[in-house]
């Protein structure tokens, strides 16, 4: 212990003479000497932060240590050049420039959106030599560059296109990304006359300009904005058939233009050749205008662009399914029964194919589409002429509601309300359909599983009725219990009321009223109404009140169109009596009847099927009133009057706003139609212009012919007998034209 101590101690020695030795240890040496604590730097507080709100700039910077430039701290630009004024320093490094650390310098500035201060670089950059000691030549991309911090800046469209033009001065070729910039400019300041003729320049130049899809989108964005659709849509087929790829705003814009100006077949025809290409298959408007546009064309029955609205929708739900989180989306039930009815009245079945897919993908079997989608499909699918269709579609709609309300039933799957379009494709090639139909519910009810429906059969029954075959309407009626085994309902024998009062045969249709009451099938309004009909159609009227008070009796109140049909009946058999009846009734039920003169007036009209040899013309004194519009009528021309058959002359006289000195006469022929109406002339210039039953008449020009022949003017007399001789032989050929 004791050799270490004073080993120790001669080390300490040794060490404290020769400061280059240094001792080794495996410990750490911990001084026990107290030190005294070092004074501090400063006795100034750290300060707060500045306050967001205000603005500072020295926010986005370190706070604790704010430095009045940090580019002073770690430039490596010398001092004075940093302290020197903004210009001088731009004037300063564009001397040490060249075109590919230019281009890095301009794209550092247009991150930090320095656009003064580029443009004032290229300037003075633009000056100076390179270091072969010829002055700096810019290229395409760098003058593009310019020309971009020029557009930042707000510079004119005109001050751009004369930039450009200065671009010849270094042998530099504007590109196409060179004119788009100048069509930016246009775009912003709306000037669609520019941007039209820029855009055929750059057309009309090399392949180094041909615009692009940003130049057409520039221009028809433009176009769209200004309401110019006809331009809009030239330019739009131009860059389809260049193929170029069409922005979503653009798409946007052309399809809210073409459904403002109603160009619905222009927008189906974009859709389809977009959805050709590869570039712009994948174009979808929003969720919001799909629906609107789903909307307008449902409205106008085109059932084209309903059919790619439809589409749109259906990739929107796709989208939403395959998104994380997944977003289900929906389309309202009532749009699809609407193109329901669309694809029925425009017979396109790949409209219907689409509806029902999509209303399936919307529902997610989470519950049955309502009854008015069934009946929709129903309905299109009957249009299209697709039967076999249309009766699974009955037969799914049966099992989903046939366990419903009895009122509800009844209007349900009612052939003469609901499924009246069934009814009319069953009957519409006559009973070739009818048995077709017939013959494969036949053959369903055979099938397994079975398939019977009293709803179809009823269907077929009223569709014989329809064609007035009651041998096949009977024969179909039986065949409800004795070949299908069902029990016929309410429906079955209204439609067979139907087909035998469609041949007066009114006996038999109260006998199956009677029968169907003695079984205890209870009538509805619609047996009563068929009952009532047959009565008209056998002009009974009397017959057709009292059912009529049978029904009243029964709780229903008898429609607007059936007490229309029993007055109507009433007055042709001049039944005054029972007109006040149905007066009352009508009271009674506060009904407004309403009146049907038109109905009467054709009522009332004597139709014949023989020509009439006997044609009642009019003369008309030729008079300053001949400045009237009868041009629409060839009349015959006498001297100086005209005959026009009586039915023109109506029409003459309903136009006309003067007095017409008239005179009507009869023939058979030429010459007798001639005679008369040179009779009835010298009638007329006798008279003074006096006609039959027509006030004020002026005088005529033939009364001053008169004068002018006493003043012996025998050579106008000559011209006006020979005009006369000519004008006959012109009417011969008008009277030849009516048939004499």
């Amino acid at each position: 212990m004791a050799i270490i101590v004073k080993s120790r101690t001669f080390l300490s020695k040794t060490l404290a003479h020769n400061p280059l030795l240094r001792s080794i240890s495996t410990s750490p040496y911990l001084s026990q000497e107290p030190q005294l604590a070092e004074p501090p730097l400063s006795t100034s507080a750290t300060p707060l932060p500045p306050n967001p709100s205000s603005g500072s700039p020295m926010y986005q910077e370190n706070w604790r240590s704010p430095l009045p430039n940090p580019f002073l701290a770690q430039s490596l630009v010398p001092l004075g050049f940093v302290q020197q004024s903004s210009s001088l320093q731009i004037q300063a490094l564009s001397q040490t420039l060249d075109v590919a650390s230019l281009m890095d310098v301009f794209a550092d500035w247009m991150t930090s959106q320095q656009w003064t201060d580029m443009k004032q670089l290229f300037e003075f950059w633009i000056r100076c030599l390179d270091k072969n000691g010829k002055p700096n030549k810019p290229d395409v991309h760098l003058y593009n560059h310019y020309l971009r911090a020029n557009l930042m800046s707000g510079v004119s469209p005109g001050e751009l296109l004369g930039l450009v033009a200065q671009m010849e001065d270094y042998k530099i070729k504007p590109n196409t990304a060179s004119f788009n910039l100048v069509l930016k400019a246009m775009y912003q300041e709306r000037e669609t006359v520019a941007a039209e003729k820029l855009l055929e320049r750059m057309l009309q130049t090399g392949e180094e300009s041909l615009p692009d899809d940003k130049s057409y989108d520039l221009v028809i964005g433009m176009l769209f904005a200004v309401n110019q659709i006809d331009a809009a849509l030239k330019y739009m087929d131009m860059t389809l058939k260049c193929g170029n790829m069409v922005s979503m705003r653009l798409f946007t814009d052309c399809v809210r233009s073409c459904i403002s100006a109603g160009r619905l077949d222009i927008l189906v025809s974009i859709v389809e050749r977009c959805k050709k290409t590869d570039q712009n298959k994948a174009l979808c408007p929003s969720w919001n205008l799909c629906n609107y546009i789903a909307d307008i064309a449902l409205q106008n029955d085109q059932s084209k662009l309903a059919f790619h609205a439809l589409e749109f929708l259906a990739r929107w739900i796709a989208r939403g399914e395959t998104s994380k989180p997944h977003v289900h989306l929906s389309v309202d039930e009532g749009l699809v029964v609407s193109a329901l009815g669309t694809a029925g009245r425009s017979y396109d079945s790949n409209l219907l194919d689409a509806s029902w897919s999509i209303l399936r993908r919307s529902l997610r079997q989470k519950r049955a589409p309502n009854p008015e989608s069934y009946l929709g499909r129903i309905y299109a699918l009957a249009s299209v002429g697709k039967l076999e269709k249309a009766f699974g579609t009955l037969n799914e709609f049966e099992s989903t509601y046939g366990n419903s309300t009895k009122e509800a039933e009844e209007e349900l799957f009612s052939p003469f309300t609901s499924l009246h379009p069934l009814v009319m494709a069953c009957s519409k090639n006559g009973f070739e359909s009818l048995d077709s139909v017939y013959f494969q519910l036949e053959n369903l009810s055979r099938a397994d599983p079975p398939y019977k429906s009293v709803a179809a059969l009823n269907c077929v029954i009223l569709g014989c009725a329809n064609i007035w075959d009651l041998d096949r309407a009977y024969q179909t009626f039986e065949a409800i219990s004795r070949t299908f085994e069902l029990t016929p309902d309410i429906h079955s024998y209204n439609a067979l009321m139907c087909a035998f009062g469609k041949l007066k045969k009114t006996f038999e249709a109260s006998r199956v009223f009677e029968h169907l009451l003695s079984l205890g099938v209870k009538p509805n309004a619609r047996s009563y109404s068929i009952l009532v009909d047959a009565h008209i159609i056998n002009r009974d009227q009397k017959a057709a009140l009292s059912v009529i008070d049978e029904m009243v009796k029964a709780g229903f109140i008898p429609s607007k169109e059936t007490l229309k049909k029993i007055r109507r009946r009433c007055i042709r058999e001049f039944d005054y009596e029972s007109d006040d009846r149905v007066n009352d009734i009508a009271k009674k039920f506060n009904i407004r009847m309403g009146a049907e003169n038109r109905r009467q007036m054709l009522f009332n009209l004597e139709y014949s099927t023989e020509y009439p040899r006997e044609i009642k013309w009019v003369v008309i004194k030729v008079t300053e009133w001949m400045q009237l519009k009868l041009l629409s009528i060839t009349p015959l021309l006498l001297h100086y009057s005209i005959a026009v058959p009586l039915p023109h002359f109506h029409s003459m006289l309903y136009r006309s706003t003067a007095p017409l000195p008239i005179c009507t006469l009869t023939g058979h022929d030429q010459c007798s139609i001639r005679g008369e109406a040179e009779g009835a002339e010298a009638e007329l210039g006798g008279r003074g212009g006096a006609g039959h039953g027509i006030e004020g008449m002026r005088g005529t020009r033939r009364a001053g012919d008169g004068d002018r022949e006493g003043q012996g003017r025998r050579g106008g007399r000559a011209r006006r007998e020979e005009e006369q001789r000519r004008r006959g032989r012109g009417s011969e050929r008008e009277i030849r034209r009516y048939g004499f």
